[in-house]
Order: structure tokens, then sequence, then C-alpha cells
């Protein structure tokens, strides 16, 4: 069965589908973003590609992925040139849809060279998460006039989907990072206080001045205070045998 044959809710539910059984089994946000552009691909029938940026405004970083390398050209046009309707949309966080890049001038930059690499006409989407617009998923096609008012609808609802996918994926991929560097400040803090008893032992020392030669030893040798209390414990481990 083809996807675009059926329905429109129909057919949005079988991307739906299709892309939150793929996300279960990933782990990055990356390979989120790959499974939403090829999905949107799919989806859109006009479309000679698609692609999805996440934006943020405070730093200006970039996360994207594209169906195939011309939309990864048309993109990374918009963001080396600073216009483009991927841009306008997630700005104005409303759909933008460009008929003919050639004969739309609200981008006097991207239009021509976009036209120079055989993208002629573009939709694109905003991606929410609740209130919040992080970024744009987007369709290209080689022809002008490619896309229609259904085109239009059908992926804005699947930027509605995509964003609460990508925005679950983000979530998990954070707890994740977070729960790996609390293993790891246990991991630390238990190798330190085994070496202040290393050091309490055989220095007679107190807590408070063993873990002070420790940040001493780790100054003077422009290490972390975990490093060097672990190379303590290796040397310790071998004096005892």
């Amino acid at each position: 069965m083809v996807v675009a044959d059926l329905p429109l809710a129909d057919e949005l539910a079988v991307v739906a589908a299709r892309m939150s059984g793929l996300l279960l089994s990933r782990e990055t946000v990356q390979s989120a973003l790959d499974i939403v552009a090829v999905s949107a691909a799919e989806a859109i029938r006009a479309s000679s590609g698609a692609g999805v940026s996440l934006l943020d405004e405070e730093d200006g970083r970039t996360t994207a992925a594209a169906s195939d390398e011309v939309v990864r050209q048309a993109d990374d046009l918009q963001y080396a040139l600073g216009e483009g309707p991927c841009l306008a949309a997630w700005a104005g966080r409303a759909l933008v849809r460009v008929d003919d890049v050639l004969t739309d001038h609200r981008w006097p930059r991207w239009g021509p060279a976009a036209a120079e690499i055989e993208m002629r006409s573009a939709v694109s989407a905003p991606l929410f998460a609740g209130d919040a617009c992080l970024g744009a998923v987007k369709v290209y096609a080689r022809e002008p006039g490619a896309f229609s008012a259904r085109d239009e609808r059908l992926l804005t609802l699947f930027a509605e989907q995509a964003g609460i996918l990508v925005a679950n994926m983000r979530s998990y991929e954070d707890a994740r990072r977070v729960s790996a560097h609390f293993r790891e400040v246990l991991r630390n803090r238990d190798v330190l206080n085994m070496a202040k008893g290393v050091l309490m032992e055989r220095e007679s020392v107190s807590e408070e001045v063993a873990f002070g030669v420790l940040l001493g030893l780790a100054g003077s040798d422009r290490q972390q205070a975990s490093a060097v209390a672990l190379s303590l414990l290796r040397q310790a481990e071998q004096g005892s045998r």
C-alpha cells in the first residue's frame, strides 16, 4: 500500500506510527531527526526531499538532518545566508510556502542560490513542543508550484507529531546524560574517600588534612583530584602485594 494514496488522517497515522516505532529503538536526538526527515519526504508525495532543523536562538546552534544531499545544501544555504523559508517558519512560528524561489523575493539571496541547486519550491512548518518552537520541518521540490493546500495541512499535522517525538527523545537523551554524570560523580566520590583513607592511615593525619593533600597534589600536577586519588589507590595496592 502506498502511504500517499490513503486519506489524510490515515496517512498521518501511518507515518506517525512508523516514526514512533523507530524512535523507541533509537538513543539519540540526531537519529530521531534523521527519521523525521525521511518520513516527511515519504509523506509528501510531491517532494523531492525533506529536512528538519533544531534551532537555538540563544547561541545560534543548529542541529539538522536531511533526506538527501541536495536538501542539505538548500538548508546549509539558509544557515549561511541567515534567510530562507525554514528560518522564517521558525522565527514566525507559522507555516511558510514558496511556490517559486525565482519569483518569490522575500529572501533575495537564498532564492537564487536555491535555484542554482535546482530547488524551486518549498514548504516549511514550525516544530513545536508545547509553547516552545524547536525549529522547523520542511520539504523541497525541483518543480515550481509543486505543493498544494493539502500538502500544507499534512506537513503541519506531521510537524505537530514530530515536535512531540523529538522533544521526548531530547528529554530522554538529557536524562541519560545527567544520569551518566551523576554515576561519575558518585564513582569519583568513592575514589576520593578511599584515597583519603589511605593518606589518613599512612600519614596519620585527619580527614581534612588528607583531603587538603589530595587537592594540593592535584593542583601541582594539574590533574583532577579524582585522577590523583585513583593513582594513590593504585600505588597503595601495588605496595600491599
